[in-house]
């Protein structure tokens, strides 16, 4: 009895392991805002500061992904760049823009996610929703989740506008 007690709590243990790590888990960050983080294959956040970057670097991310325009108030891409490349970190900046979105920036987003060695990958805009809607696109149509599994995790990341979710709902369809 006592065996199949300790064989349940176990079983119990690793179920709720192997769920908690494919949860979002939201932390707190000096200098990121809406830090969201999944397993350690990505974070999706909003604004970054310059400081934060060797922070993201310590947190074992092997890129930054920014997809903020430039003309963005704090965007700061040629300062961000510049601390990715000194504390060696990959830094791509593919700006899409929540007024006019266009499928060429996601073209360009699926193209830098699955580069070799850009995983984990920590990316951002400036608040948050963008990332998170970019990684659904990428759960779709490249790990080949269903899309109600990607909506409910990008929704968790921070996707809520429901543009976003219309653009990528139309990019999913004409890709596939």
């Amino acid at each position: 009895m006592k065996r199949t007690l300790l064989l349940l709590a176990v079983l119990a243990l690793s179920v709720s392991i192997a769920g908690a790590q494919t949860q979002v888990k939201k932390e707190n960050v000096a200098g990121i805002t809406n830090f969201n983080h999944i397993e350690t294959t990505v974070a999706c956040a909003g604004a970054i500061t310059t400081q934060s970057i060797p922070e993201i670097k310590k947190m074992g991310f092997a890129s930054i992904i920014n997809l903020r325009l430039p003309t963005e108030a704090g965007a700061n891409i040629e300062a961000m760049q510049a601390e990715a490349s000194r504390v060696g970190i990959t830094y791509t900046n593919i700006p899409f823009n929540n007024a006019a979105m266009d499928p060429a920036a996601v073209d360009r987003f699926i193209q830098a996610i699955t580069q070799r060695g850009s995983e984990p990958a920590f990316i951002h805009c400036a608040g948050g929703g963008r990332a998170a809607t970019m990684w659904f696109v990428k759960r779709v149509l490249v790990d080949k989740w269903t899309t109600d599994r990607a909506m409910t995790e990008a929704t968790a990341l921070g996707m809520s506008s429901e543009a976003h979710k219309t653009f990528a709902l139309n990019y999913i369809q004409n890709k596939k």
